[in-house]
Order: structure tokens, then sequence, then C-alpha cells
């Protein structure tokens, strides 16, 4: 098997990678969404609503996300409540397909045909795993929905991206590691100086252009990696220590299309390109017919 050319990890010659030629096409995995945060620094939205909740186009980034995961073939979604949980719960409760489906009104109202739907096939398990939790807290809280899974998928829920999800989990099957996550250059205007011990600058430049990647999160993680969460603990701090030293944490690069809100300004970007009409991380409606890639 060849190596992906993205991979630049040791190869693990103990754990050989099984199955190496599953069409990932055809894998179906959990999908752990942490949606808890409070979102401190979108507070014209989160002083109301959850992030999760904080919408694009129609429907709350927490949809898109999981729009995105379901395309690939990813149905099964575990939540990790937090603040406001009961809003999660009630969008879903009170789901209205008709808001981003097409639909055909008809008898003066008594016959309602959509033309498709959304979370037909979607199993949802809400989970509350604490309002001021963090992220190590919230996976260790959901464990048992996950501890008979092999491999599981984990995610933020305030990036969107039009990666090649097979793709990624080709190269995460072929790594081998306990734990992959997505890196991607900071999307921020920030300026890196460098300067010599006198203070004089010896060079600057964009950070986008510095070398520097941050994670993404779409996380592709076995189950071993509860062995390095202990109570307490931030998932990407101690235990990605632990990994880090046993060889078992890789990054998958992409430079592709990626965009977290964080800001309001993060969220006035989504909107237009939301507005433009061809949102690049709507990846499901190139396959749909809408509309063709690059068009």
């Amino acid at each position: 098997m060849v190596k992906h050319p993205n991979f630049d990890g040791v190869q693990n010659p103990v754990h050989a990678v099984e199955n190496v030629n599953a069409n990932v096409e055809s894998i179906r995995m959990k999908v752990v969404l942490f949606c808890g945060g409070l979102g401190l620094r979108l507070r014209e939205y989160s002083d109301h609503i959850p992030k999760p909740l904080v919408s694009i186009g129609y429907r709350p980034l927490l949809w898109h996300v999981m729009k995105y995961f379901s395309h690939f073939g990813h149905k099964d979604f575990v939540l990790c409540l937090g603040y406001r949980g009961d809003l999660i719960k009630q969008y879903f409760l009170n789901y209205d397909e008709c808001l981003s489906n097409d639909f055909v009104l008809s008898k003066s109202g008594k016959s309602l045909e959509l033309a498709n739907s959304d979370i037909h096939d979607w199993r949802i398990t809400f989970v509350d795993t604490g309002v001021r939790s963090n992220i190590g807290q919230r996976l260790m809280a959901v464990q048992k929905y996950v501890e008979k899974e092999e491999v599981f998928l984990a995610n933020y829920t305030d990036g969107l991206t039009d990666l090649d999800f097979y793709s990624y989990l080709d190269y995460a099957r072929q790594g081998d590691r306990i734990a992959t996550f997505l890196s991607v250059k900071p999307n921020l205007s920030y300026h890196v100086a460098t300067t010599d011990d006198k203070g004089l600058v010896t060079g600057i430049k964009e950070l986008t252009q510095s070398g520097v990647r941050i994670n993404a999160g779409f996380f592709v993680l076995k189950r071993d990696i509860f062995r390095y969460i202990r109570p307490g603990e931030e998932l990407v701090i101690e235990p990605f220590q632990r990994l880090i030293r046993d060889q078992q944490l890789a990054a998958y690069a992409y430079d592709g299309f990626f965009s977290a809100i964080d800001t309001f300004k993060d969220k006035q970007k989504l909107d237009e390109l939301y507005e433009g009409g061809h949102p690049p991380w709507e990846v499901w409606r190139e396959t749909n017919g809408e509309y063709p890639k690059g068009a």
C-alpha cells in the first residue's frame, strides 16, 4: 500500500493496518459533536442561544456540520450538550423540513409533498455533558455511547469546510494512529515578526504564510483515546501530549476552504458566502445536481 502523500508520521510496525483496502465510502461511524460551549466571543448571539444554533441561511451552524457528515454517510450523531442544550433539543423536536427543502403544497394546504428530506435517516443521541465542561470532560461523558466503536469521529460545531472526507478518512486509516485531526492555516490578519537580541526586526510576514498550522477539529479517534484522558483534562492539552509521546497523534494538513465562527465578523463572512449562492461547504449540493463544482 502506498503511503498517503500527506502522511509524514512514523509507521507503526506493531499494529499493521488491517482492511486498508476497504472502501472508505462504505464505512459508517458515529459522530460526537461538542455543542456545549458558551461562545463568549460571539456575545451578540450566544447571550440568547448556544453558539451551534447561530444561523447561516435558513439553518443553524450545527445543522450545516451534521449535513456535511451525513453527506459522507455518517448519520449517527451524539450531541454533547451544555449551555442552553434545551434549545438544541427543541430545535430537533420541532424540526421543519420545509425550511431548507423544496415542496409542493396542494389541496388548500391539506397535502404537502417534500422533494427531499434532510434528517429522516439521522439518529441523534442528546447527552447533557455539563454547562462548563471542557472538551475532554464532554468526551468522557459520552464514552458509553461510543465504547463499542473501534473508531469514531468527533468535531467542534463551529467550523465549516469543503474537505473531501473520504480522502481524509483514508489518510487516518492508513496512518493507524489513536487520534488524527485536521490542521489548517490560521485565518487571521496578524503579522509575525522576528527580531534579533537587540530588538531589531529581521523579518515580518503574514501569519498565514508563517508555516503555523492550527487544530481545526474533525477528529478521527480510536476508542483507545479514553485511556489517555484523566478526569478534568482538556482533550488537546494533557491527553494529546501523551499521544505525542507515544507517537499516536497525526495531523492532516489541508489548505482548502475552512472557516470557523468565533466572532461576528466570521459570521458575516459565512453569511456573504451563503447569500452568494455557492457556499463552498455545501458539498452535498454538488452531487445532488444543484450546482456544479466551480460554477
